[in-house]
C-alpha cells in the first residue's frame, strides 16, 4: 500500500522536467542552488524548511516533490550524468538496484561518512553500501516492523488487550493464526488481516536470506520463502483475510474506519497511513511486537550525484538533515522512524502517543530493529518479491490454489532473475 503520509511542503513542489539547470548548481543571482529531491512525506517538512534557513547565506536549497513512480523520475537524469540534484533521495525498496550503478553517485566515505558508522544502526549502514565498500547514502530513517491492532475489537473477542500480553500469546505466526481464527469466530464480520502478502513481506523480512543470495544464486525456491507463503496461504485458507490487494487503499480504509480489521503488520511509519485514515479512531490502537518484529520494510537514504555540484556543502546539509536530533524530529513530524538508536531515548520518541492509547511506541519499534539482521538484497529484488505477492493475490481472488499459486510464483521469480543476469 502506498503510504499516505502528509505531503512535503518545504518547498514547491516541481516537475522533473522544470528543475533543468537550477539542480546542477548553476547560479540563481548571486548564490548557487542547491536542489532536494524527494517524495511527499520523506523528510520532515519542518526540519528541510530549518534547513533552507540554516544554509541560506551559503546556497538556495530547493526541494523538490516527486509524487508517481519516483524511480523512474529520478533515475533517467542520472544516467545521462546532467540535470541532477545537488541531493537526492532514494526509497529503501530501490536502494539495492542502485547499487551496481554507484558510480553515479558519490562514495561518501571520501567525505567522511565512515566517522559516522557508529551513529546509525549497523546494518542499516551495510544496506546503503557496495559490497566493495562504497557508501552511498546515509539513512534517513528505518521501517522497523510490529503487529498494530484494535485494542476495543480485542477485547470485544475475549483476547487480551495490553501489548506485552497480546506479544505473549501469539509469538508466532500459527499462534497469530490461531488468535484470529479465535477473534473471527467471535466478531465474523471483523477480518484479522487485509491480505496474505502482508504475511508474506513481513516473514521474507524476518529471515537471513532472500530470493537470491551473495553468490547470485537465485534461492525464490528455499524453504523459508515456501514457509513465508505458506502462513500466508494459510491465513487466506483459514478466512482470515479481507482480501484486499496492496493497492487497493480505498477498500482498505473503507474497511478500516468501519472497524472490519483487527490486525495490521507493517513498518513504523504505518502508524501514520493508520492515524490518517482513520483520525476517529484515537485511543484505541496499540502495538505489540507480537510475531512481526525483528523484519524492517523500507526506511530511505540521502545520497549525493557525482554530476551535482557542491559535493562537500551537500554532505554537510545531509549530516544535518540526518542528526540525531533532527531523525527525532522527522519522527515526530512524519512518523520517520530514526535509523540512529541515540534518538530512541529523547523525549521526541518517549512522549505517549494518544493516538494510541498513551502508549510509547518506540519500545517495541527500537526493540524490533536492534533484533533486525541484515539479509542480502540483490539488485533484483523487489522486483522478484512483486512476483509471489502478484501471485498471492490471485490465490486471494480463487484464481489459484495454494500449492498451484507457489509453482507459478516460483517459475515467475526464477525466469525474471535470470532475465537479470542471475543464474
Amino acid at each position: 500500500m502506498v503510504s499516505r503520509r502528509a505531503l512535503l511542503r518545504a518547498g514547491a513542489a516541481v516537475s522533473l522536467a522544470g528543475l533543468g539547470a537550477a539542480c546542477s548548481g548553476e547560479p540563481a543571482g548571486s548564490k548557487a542552488v542547491s536542489a532536494l529531491w524527494c517524495w511527499p512525506g520523506g523528510l520532515s517538512e519542518k526540519v528541510v524548511a530549518d534547513a533552507v534557513t540554516t544554509y541560506a547565506s551559503r546556497t538556495d536549497l530547493r526541494p523538490a516533490i516527486f509524487t508517481g513512480d519516483y524511480l523512474s523520475q529520478m533515475w533517467p537524469p542520472l544516467e545521462k550524468g546532467s540535470g541532477v540534484p545537488a541531493i537526492a533521495g532514494i526509497k529503501g525498496e530501490d536502494i539495492a538496484s542502485l547499487l551496481p550503478r554507484a558510480d553515479r553517485f558519490v562514495d561518501l566515505n571520501s567525505l567522511g561518512a565512515q566517522d559516522l558508522a557508529g551513529t546509525y544502526l549497523p546494518w542499516k549502514m551495510q544496506q546503503g553500501s557496495t559490497i566493495d565498500g562504497q557508501q552511498i547514502g546515509l539513512p534517513i530513517d528505518i521501517g522497523p516492523t510490529a503487529m498494530f491492532y484494535r485494542s476495543d475489537i480485542f477485547g470485544r473477542a475475549g483476547l487480551p488487550t495490553e501489548p506485552d500480553a497480546v506479544t505473549a500469546l501469539m509469538p508466532t505466526w500459527e499462534k497469530y493464526l490461531d488468535a484470529g481464527e479465535k477473534l473471527h469466530k467471535a466478531l465474523p464480520g471483523v477480518h484479522w488481516l487485509r491480505n496474505g502478502a502482508e504475511i508474506f513481506s513481513t516473514a521474507i523480512g524476518q529471515a537471513r536470506q532472500r530470493f537470491v543470495d551473495e553468490s547470485n544464486h537465485f534461492i525464490g525456491d528455499q524453504q523459508h520463502v515456501r514457509d513465508a507463503w505458506k502462513i500466508a496461504v494459510e491465513l487466506i485458507e483459514r478466512g482470515l483475510s479481507a482480501g484486499i490487494s496492496p493497492d487497493e487503499h480505498e477498500a482498505w480504509a473503507a474497511a478500516l474506519t468501519a472497524g472490519k480489521l483487527a490486525t495490521e503488520t507493517g513498518a513504523a511509519w504505518h502508524s501514520a497511513d493508520i492515524e490518517e485514515d482513520a483520525p476517529a479512531q484515537i485511543g484505541l490502537w496499540r502495538v505489540a511486537a507480537g510475531p512481526a518484529a525483528g523484519a524492517n520494510t523500507g526506511g530511505s537514504f540521502l545520497a549525493i550525484p557525482a554530476a551535482g555540484a557542491g559535493h562537500e556543502l551537500s554532505f554537510e546539509i545531509i549530516k544535518w538533515l540526518l542528526s540525531v536530533d533532527n531523525q527525532a524530529r522527522n519522527f515526530t513530524d512524519a512518523a520517520l522512524f530514526p535509523a540512529a538508536p541515540a534518538a530512541y531515548t529523547m523525549s521526541a520518541l518517549t512522549e505517549p502517543d494518544t493516538y494510541f492509547g498513551g502508549q510509547v511506541t518506540v519500545g517495541v519499534f527500537g526493540a524490533s530493529a536492534e533484533k533486525l539482521q541484515r539479509a542480502y538484497e540483490a539488485p533484483s529484488d523487489a522486483g522478484i518479491e512483486k512476483l509471489y505477492l502478484k501471485e498471492l493475490d490471485v490465490v486471494e481472488k480463487g484464481g489459484r490454489t495454494g500449492d498451484q499459486g507457489w509453482s507459478a510464483a516460483v517459475t515467475a521469480a526464477r525466469t525474471y532473475a535470470v532475465s537479470q543476469g542471475v543464474n
